[in-house]
């Protein structure tokens, strides 16, 4: 249908596309909903001898009960360290240790809770937006050019321009359909 350099900026626009729909629904995966996701804790730094390394290269965290997350380091010495961590990463839960692993129970969320995680979770679905919209931009901008160029014609122009906008209003509303879902979980009590 299109030339090959066409196809191209096609093919790239959409793998940014999916970047942005997989770093979203990462960013998802760490807002909390009441009940225990070890994706929370994960990226968590801890000052391991001088050097910040995320918890999850650092100990075994593992899911025993729906409302608890285990953490077994591997080296004890960093337990203090670790429990710093958590508690600096500001997600409201209270790590408890024993000498050999950390505890952190997660109580029910207040409906005021609930309310806040909507919103943090509403800037990421925004955020997540705008990053498509600009790479809606960029691709467009280079096909202008390649019209102005006399690469391709005003019908192609068109035609991309809606081929663009389409693929753009499915991952629009890919992101809508995962932020929604959610929010149900949030929500849910």
């Amino acid at each position: 249908m299109y030339n090959e350099e066409v196809e191209m900026y096609l093919e790239d626009f959409k793998d940014n596309l999916n970047k942005i729909v997989d770093h979203f629904a990462g960013e998802l995966q760490q807002i909390r909903a009441g009940r225990a996701n070890p994706k929370i804790i994960e990226k968590i730094m801890v000052d391991y001898y001088g050097t910040m390394t995320p918890i999850n290269q650092m100990a075994t965290i593992s899911v025993p009960e729906a409302r608890m997350i285990l953490v077994n380091m591997w080296d004890n010495s960093m337990l203090k360290a670790t429990v710093k961590a958590i508690e600096a990463a500001n997600l409201g839960l209270n790590p408890s240790d024993d000498g050999r692993v950390i505890r952190l129970v997660f109580p029910q969320l207040t409906e005021e809770r609930r309310k806040e995680l909507v919103k943090e979770m509403n800037k990421y679905t925004e955020t997540a937006k705008v990053a498509c919209r600009n790479a809606r931009r960029d691709v467009l901008d280079v096909f202008k050019k390649m019209k102005k160029d006399s690469t391709i014609t005003e019908d192609e122009m068109d035609r991309l321009d809606k081929d663009v906008q389409k693929i753009l209003d499915d991952v629009v509303a890919n992101i809508d359909k995962l932020s929604s879902a959610k929010e149900k979980d949030i929500m849910e009590i």
